[in-house]
């Protein structure tokens, strides 16, 4: 009785986890499509989100912004943007969803939308690595178009 209690407590814990991260949706496109993306940031811990950093992935078009009741900062190459920084105040527990528009690459594959999210106490997250590890950076599977 007990290790089946133990069993199902460590799944649950185990599968929030695994949910508990920087998220963007859809999470697959049409390549070279316009495209509405919403990042979705939760707040984990006992911790606030105070703002939160995507990079850009080569190939990418941001196209717009939609600012939340929060400002932006847009950081360009050139005239590419390269990163998006949203101001945030997302208390622990809750989440916030941020809205951008790009054009996708215009050949399949895959592309990561690395984020870094920073906490009220100084210290911050940084979602980058591939699936599978503790904080992976959110992927959205580009197919070809249909004919």
């Amino acid at each position: 009785m007990y290790l089946g209690f133990l069993i199902t407590a460590l799944t649950v814990l185990v599968s929030a986890a695994a949910e508990a991260h920087v998220v963007v949706l859809p999470l697959e496109s049409a390549a070279g499509a316009t495209e509405t993306y919403t990042m979705r940031v939760p707040a984990e811990g006992n911790v606030a989100t105070t703002s939160v950093e995507l990079t850009v992935p080569d190939g990418v078009a941001i196209l717009s912004v939609e600012a939340p009741a929060t400002s932006y900062r847009l950081n360009k190459d050139g005239d590419r943007i390269v990163t998006i920084t949203w101001d945030a105040n997302i208390p622990p527990g809750e989440s916030q969803a941020f809205v951008f528009v790009a054009r996708n690459p215009i050949v399949a594959g895959e592309i990561a939308w690395k984020a870094r999210q920073f906490l009220a106490d100084g210290t911050s997250n940084d979602w980058i690595e591939p699936v599978g590890s503790r904080r992976p950076a959110s992927l959205t599977k580009i197919n070809q178009p249909s004919p």
